[in-house]
């Protein structure tokens, strides 16, 4: 029975540590004690590991033999460069689905921007998170380029504590929304170029709220 909530646990813990690395509540250099954290989140350290292990697949933690895991440092303009190369990314994904997206896929596309639309009204940020990854790797599989969608989900595992922190800024939810909106429009017009152009501001816009979310958390 304990097995299949270990899942959501670890799920659980490392969204928590996601959260606190990204928005420098852990800082740089910070120990990540094993037994610690299961007092803290009171849980075993099975799930605690669990989460570790995937913190360290996103480069955020450093797992050392004996000495517990290590907060790396990443500064804000490194993580600006990364949303600079994933709008590049995103733009291609965009402007190559636009003429390949299925009926199936557009609907699909159609139904999670709607139903992200209540989230972000309400100030959802969890449930928005939800659709928002949602409705990105739905756009990276409509380019039915299995190369790239493995490209842009690579890249957005490395980028994900910090696209899920940039969507706290004020009003970002709804700007967000909007944007999407946009995407999809374009899209549904045939204009590639255009589709491209919106999602490359997109994630630009992803950025800037995530610096000015730092910078106001952090005074």
């Amino acid at each position: 029975m304990a097995e299949p909530q270990e899942g959501p646990l670890s799920e659980r813990i490392r969204l928590s540590l996601m959260d606190d690395i990204s928005t420098g509540a852990l800082p740089p250099g910070t120990v990540l004690d094993e037994a610690s954290l299961s007092d803290t989140f009171r849980a075993s350290r099975t799930p605690v590991r669990e989460a570790l292990r995937q913190l360290e697949a996103a480069g955020l933690i450093e797992i050392r033999p004996r000495r517990g895991a290590v907060v790396l440092p990443l500064t804000l303009p490194r993580i600006l460069e990364m949303f600079e190369v994933t709008a590049e990314i995103e733009a291609m994904c965009v402007r190559f689905a636009t003429h390949r997206i299925t009926g199936i896929e557009r609907a699909q596309l159609t139904e999670l921007h709607e139903n992200s639309r209540g989230a972000a009204e309400d100030g959802d940020f969890a449930a928005f998170d939800g659709f928002n990854l949602a409705f990105h790797e739905g756009l990276y599989r409509a380019t039915h380029n299995g190369f790239l969608v493995e490209q842009a989900l690579a890249l957005r595992a490395r980028l994900l504590p910090f696209r899920r922190t940039q969507l706290r800024h004020p009003n970002r939810l709804r700007v967000s929304l909007s944007e999407h909106e946009a995407i999809l429009q374009a899209m549904s017009q045939g204009d590639a170029d255009r589709a491209a152009r919106v999602m490359r501001q997109h994630m630009a816009n992803a950025g800037t709220a995530l610096a000015r979310y730092l910078r106001f958390d952090n005074t």
